[in-house]
């Protein structure tokens, strides 16, 4: 490819409208741990739901979808568009006691919800676990997308695109901290988004594709179906059932944890009242889902029409690394087809996202290894500014680290699989900690090794020659880990009833779970009702699916059906909001 100077001034633009807002918050985000990693605590809602879009907006995001969709139709994307469960009832249910809590990180929960030198172990253990080596993974994965994009548009080496992405992410993130980020993540999102839109037009305009009507009318009915094809009973199984009935509540992953967590967390916590916390969570499900899903699914399914078999990529740019094609190098392969202003565009979108989440991941890393690691396990009652300064060493780092890490990733894709395996089966444990008493640290310790152990198992036999299918690991991991903790809730010792008191008070939460608390504490009951927002969560799904499927139907031409979502749309939608009215009426914001 070759880009005119045209395309690289847009690139140049981009960099700099995205980048000196957040130079100018550096002074503030670098006064304090509280500014550096949660913005001071006073984000508006709009701001950290945005932040939350454009962190699961990456480089490799786009080039997931297409792999998806090349490999198995439309329909295969229930495997994340399942998460929305998950989404609406962090916002319905855990939102607001995220942000009651005050602590600075989510790791910190566990030394006010639990007591002991298990609750000491969880988080210093998680700190390390997941601040470093599950996050550089994660890091690196979204580096090799990285790396895949600038090998077909701009045929540079992998060495190349890593030492620039490098010195920009360092740069900022290790500079501004979490309002530059959110300041960057805002102007970025809406960056990435015109070029991802601009993609799917350019694609569409392809004499092979022919437009909407060409591209529905030229593809195998089952590929572009929004459901699978029942009669392929195991398709349905683990692309479908599995995803609605265990997946969602049952694996743990950043973004989607059931109950909260991780960067999802950290931008409640930076929120500035309970309701800018639920509302912005809110607003990141319904962008997440209904408005990003389709500019990736057009170009995915007309890269099918250009690019049949993997071996056209490979024909159509000779001089790519043969060892990185794959279907999801069918993406950057449809972008080429841009024309002279609109490539430099979606490079710049492309390059938005990718800095929006590596350094949402560098700021987050850094805070669990700085504040509940650094801080307390190994030099604890330091001024402010001397853990800024290590928090900014450690952002370089964790960046360094990921990128020494990308260049073997491709034979670590199957350790990558592994360590998302290794959380299957917590998911039910970090729902109901908030909900029952009983739950104490040793649940949390247990839950980890079971899950560890087992997936490790399936690892080690599926190495030995026996093929099992992912799925059935899945289930055996979660029912394995499930039984586990559970035991451990009934038999381990009891959490302290001082911390359980203090923790009620703090975060008030609802339902039976907390009756025997309530009146050791000797306080009314929690101000949140369950039956409102499991109805608030009914109609959230509702509301987001409708809006997704109903923006698929007008696409594929089925007006008919795309009047019946719409008609869900806006009623599930007025539903949502007369909930919302009801929440606020009973929990003022207080917490300003």
């Amino acid at each position: 490819m070759h880009l005119t100077s045209f395309d690289w001034s847009i690139v140049a633009i981009s960099i700099v409208v995205a980048f000196v807002p957040a130079a100018l918050m550096a002074k503030r985000g670098g006064s304090n741990t509280s500014e550096f990693f949660t913005s001071g605590r006073s984000a508006p809602w709009w701001l950290i739901g945005v932040s939350m879009v454009a962190t699961t907006f990456s480089t490799d995001t786009p080039n997931l979808v297409t792999n998806l969709v090349r490999e198995k139709g439309v329909a295969n994307n229930w495997v994340w568009w399942s998460f929305l469960l998950t989404g609406m009832m962090t916002v319905m249910f855990y939102a607001r006691m995220w942000r009651r809590s005050g602590v600075l990180t989510d790791l910190e929960f566990y030394e006010i919800r639990y007591s002991g030198k298990a609750a000491t172990f969880v988080r210093g253990f998680r700190a390390i676990y997941l601040g470093l080596f599950f996050n550089i993974v994660i890091m690196a994965t979204v580096n090799l997308a990285a790396a895949k994009i600038a090998n077909i548009l701009l045929g540079w080496p992998m060495w190349q695109t890593l030492l620039i992405c490098a010195v920009l992410n360092v740069a900022f993130a290790a500079v501004s901290g979490l309002w530059g980020v959110l300041v960057t993540d805002f102007i970025q999102f809406g960056i990435a988004m015109t070029g991802s839109f601009a993609a799917a037009y350019y694609a569409l305009q392809r004499p092979e594709v022919g437009g909407l009507h060409g591209l529905f009318t030229r593809l195998d009915p089952n590929v572009i179906s929004l459901l699978p094809n029942f009669n392929d009973w195991t398709m349905t199984l683990t692309v479908l059932i599995l995803p609605l009935t265990v997946q969602w509540w049952s694996v743990w992953y950043p973004g989607a944890e059931p109950g909260g967590g991780s960067y999802i967390a950290q931008r409640m916590l930076a929120s500035k009242s309970e309701k800018d916390a639920l509302v912005g969570t809110l607003f990141f499900n319904v962008a997440h889902y209904a408005l990003r899903s389709w500019p990736w699914i057009i170009v995915a399914l007309c890269s099918i029409l250009v690019f049949p078999n993997l071996s056209d990529i490979g024909t159509a740019f000779p001089y790519v690394d043969k060892g990185m094609i794959g279907h999801d190098m069918a993406y950057p392969a449809m972008l080429t087809f841009l024309p002279e202003g609109f490539l430099g565009l979606m490079i710049a979108g492309m390059l938005a996202a990718y800095v929006s989440t590596i350094a949402t991941h560098l700021n987050w890393g850094t805070s669990y290894l700085v504040h509940d690691f650094y801080r307390r396990f190994v030099k604890a009652g330091a001024d402010e500014k001397h853990y800024v300064l290590v928090g900014r060493l450690m952002t370089a780092l964790l960046m360094i680290l990921a990128a020494l890490l990308t260049f073997v990733l491709e034979t670590a894709s199957r350790g990558f699989t592994l360590l998302l395996s290794i959380g299957a089966g917590t998911g039910l444990l970090y729902l109901l900690r908030w909900y029952w008493w009983r739950v104490n640290a040793w649940a949390e310790v247990t839950a980890m090794a079971a899950s560890f152990c087992t997936a490790v198992t399936f690892e080690i036999v599926r190495r030995m020659g026996t093929p099992i299918p992912d799925h059935i690991s899945l289930l055996a991991t979660v029912g394995v880990t499930s039984v586990v903790w559970i035991t451990a809730t009934f038999l381990g010792p009891k959490t302290d009833d001082a911390t359980l008191v203090n923790f009620f008070k703090l975060v008030r939460p609802a339902g039976p779970g907390w009756k025997h608390v309530q009146a050791l504490a000797g306080v009314g009951p929690s101000p949140d009702s369950l039956p409102q927002a499991m109805l608030g969560w009914m109609l959230g799904i509702a509301f987001v699916y409708s809006a997704l499927f109903g923006s698929g139907s007008y696409l594929y031409g089925n007006i008919g059906q795309g009047v019946v979502f719409t008609v869900v749309f806006v009623f599930s939608g007025y539903g949502v909001v007369k909930v919302l009215q009801g929440f606020w009426k009973v929990t003022p914001d207080h917490d300003k």
